[in-house]
């Protein structure tokens, strides 16, 4: 199966753990959700650790937890057309692809990117990523492979 090259900006499928769900205890997402890859960076053996920004329709809970994605990206990248936030107070970390990479719906099985943000609202992205990151104001949940 080949899957996409894991690059900034990319939005894919993927079964995101949520840091309460790791706190209690869960080692898998609840669903399969589109997600951000912020970072993608190449290590030894050629293995690729990827750090992943959840998309959701929740509100988040400040202002400065999320970014809120336009109409014409959600519908660009074939999303639905409810509102929906990038969340940049939390990420997963993982090796790419692992094997909670999942296939959009109705699509062939290495089917897991949209398609990419952007350049303007990544760049929003990555900004308030960073500066919670910076300020230790940011949740990194580990997953394993």
């Amino acid at each position: 199966m080949t899957w996409p090259a894991p690059q900034p900006g990319l939005v894919v499928r993927y079964s995101y753990l949520w840091k309460r769900e790791a706190e209690a205890g869960r080692e898998e997402g609840v669903k399969d959700r589109s997600c951000a890859i912020i970072l993608a960076v190449k290590g030894g053996g050629g293995r690729v650790r990827v750090l992943v920004l959840p998309v959701t329709h929740s509100r988040p809970g400040s202002p400065d937890e999320g970014v809120e994605l336009p109409q014409s990206t959600k519908a660009r990248l074939g999303l639905d057309g409810d509102r929906s936030w990038v969340i940049v107070s939390e990420a997963n970390d993982f090796t790419w692809p692992g094997p909670d990479l999942g296939s959009r719906p109705g699509q062939e099985p290495a089917s897991a990117a949209y398609g990419f943000l952007p350049p303007n609202v990544f760049r929003v992205v990555r900004e308030r990523f960073i500066a919670r990151a910076r300020a230790q104001n940011a949740s990194l949940v580990r997953r394993s492979e």
